[in-house]
């Protein structure tokens, strides 16, 4: 199982998340993915992805599901990694979140649906509520960023999730412009293809 945590003011409507899910289903995989519309609450966000993980580790306890995270959900993706002992992929993560989004304290617009909602302070109270002190097992990572990020400074990522796996591509942006060159890469290492 997949379960793909968009990033800020994204939602399943994002290419990645929509490339991915068609990528499965075209493999015969399409029940093996889960993709949300998170809440604007990290902590209501982290709790919608914690109880799809838990009806996956209850349904397959011996094929736990891989979290994969862009941008805002990678910064997730961590804390659910540690907490559950998952694997995770994480694409462009923000990995000083609370720092990088207090710039977007107000009112922001959902970039898919155009809904308008507001970012307060207290939404990154509970960002910063849960970072992931340090990664612990970094081979159950594997970092894929752009050096053209014109959002966050990869550096920080690839400094943050030293000794995971990492892949690191010169030019691009935030979108992560080579995705589809990687969406079989990641089923492998989800354990979903051989």
């Amino acid at each position: 199982m997949i379960i793909y945590l968009h990033g800020f003011r994204s939602g399943p409507q994002s290419w990645k998340s929509r490339s991915l899910k068609a990528r499965m289903h075209a493999l015969g995989l399409a029940d093996a993915f889960w993709c949300e519309q998170l809440p604007v609450s990290a902590r209501e966000a982290v709790a919608l992805a914690d109880a799809q993980i838990a009806r996956c580790l209850a349904a397959t306890p011996d094929t736990p599901p891989t979290v994969v995270g862009s941008s805002l959900g990678g910064y997730y993706a961590t804390w659910l990694a540690e907490k559950h002992d998952l694997k995770a992929v994480l694409v462009n993560p923000a990995v000083l979140a609370p720092l990088s989004l207090s710039t977007y304290i107000g009112t922001q617009t959902h970039m898919y649906t155009g809904e308008p909602f507001d970012f307060t302070a207290a939404h990154i109270d509970e960002i910063r509520a849960i970072e992931a002190p340090a990664i612990t097992r970094p081979e159950r990572y594997w970092l894929m960023v752009e050096t053209g990020d014109e959002v966050l400074d990869y550096r920080h990522a690839v400094e943050r999730y030293a000794g995971a796996r990492q892949t690191v591509l010169a030019g691009g942006d935030h979108s992560f412009t080579q995705w589809d060159n990687y969406l079989d890469p990641i089923l492998q290492f989800a354990g979903l293809l051989p």
